[in-house]
């Protein structure tokens, strides 16, 4: 058909063949997958390749794939496959930008709960933290791993057995189910794009190519703001370097109303302008803003 075309996998590039597979199919659930070492080290990272696929035994499977670009594997991949188990954490709006956050690829035994200013909690029966921040947990034991080949693009299926589930009260509703509007999930789609399942899609950009500072790095009076939310300290995080003084002079100084924000000292209104910027993803705006209280 002329307003149609169609692609044989094997006649183009592995890197397009990924774009066309994931623009097509979604929106894809994600799992905030935390596993451990072997030498007892968390490592926390975000898979869309994921999915239920059975309740009788309750299996839950991921697949991190080996990366195209040089055919490596993920850690979490090796730390399921040495250590045997995981837990899986549902993702909602308001960690997103901390989840993306988490995908960065810190070198090995980077701890990705501390750069993604996520909360570390113990799990009952198995080794890897639980994401306190996630509205459902589920402690698992891998089953098996199978890889799906060994060229870079293939993927490796986690099969995790389900031992516990952690659900938090408040997103469920009168008769104790699941509310689907209080669990507020988000789910991958091509690109920069997620879709919110109970209002629909938005952008969150890709984590740098380079190290960002992480959540960790963050000066703790604006790390522990009453304002700023988990997500606005993802999207702080996702910086390389922070601006120079003479940046934030120049910044500040170019609006009196920004100026007088400084010299009052307001922490909460500094704080709310920040915000502002932060919801029209002008991040170093917002760092201009916050740093200058510091000067």
């Amino acid at each position: 058909m002329a307003d149609t075309i169609s692609i044989n996998p094997a006649d183009i590039p592995i890197p397009e063949l990924h774009g066309y597979l994931l623009g097509a199919v979604g929106p894809r659930p994600i799992a905030l997958v935390s596993t451990m070492d072997e030498k007892g080290r968390p490592n926390l990272s975000p898979f869309s390749f994921f999915n239920v696929f059975s309740a009788n035994p309750p299996i839950l499977i991921f697949s991190p794939a080996r990366r195209v670009r040089d055919n490596t594997t993920k850690h979490s991949l090796q730390n399921a496959d040495k250590v045997r188990e995981v837990v899986i954490n549902v993702v909602n709006y308001d960690m997103v930008h901390q989840m993306s956050l988490s995908s960065t690829e810190y070198p090995e035994g980077e701890n990705e709960f501390l750069k993604a200013g996520l909360t570390m909690l113990a799990s009952d029966l198995v080794k890897p933290f639980r994401v306190a921040e996630s509205p459902v947990q589920f402690e698992c034991r891998v089953s098996k791993v199978e890889p799906l080949g060994n060229k870079g693009g293939a993927g490796n299926l986690i099969f995790s057995e389900v031992v516990k589930i952690h659900i938090n009260k408040r997103i469920l509703d009168g008769k104790g189910t699941i509310d689907q509007y209080k669990i507020d999930q988000v789910a991958r789609m091509g690109g920069n794009w997620y879709s919110r399942a109970n209002r629909g899609m938005f952008e969150v950009p890709k984590p740098l190519s380079t190290l960002g500072i992480g959540v960790d790095a963050i000066p703790a009076q604006i790390r522990n703001s009453t304002v700023l939310t988990g997500n606005d300290l993802g999207k702080l995080g996702n910086v390389e370097t922070l601006p120079s003084k003479v940046e934030i002079e120049e910044f500040i100084g170019s609006e009196d109303t920004l100026s007088s924000l400084v010299k009052l000292g307001d922490l909460a209104s500094l704080h709310q302008k920040a915000q502002e910027y932060l919801d029209r993803n002008e991040v170093h705006s917002a760092w201009k803003l916050l740093l200058a209280i510091e000067l």
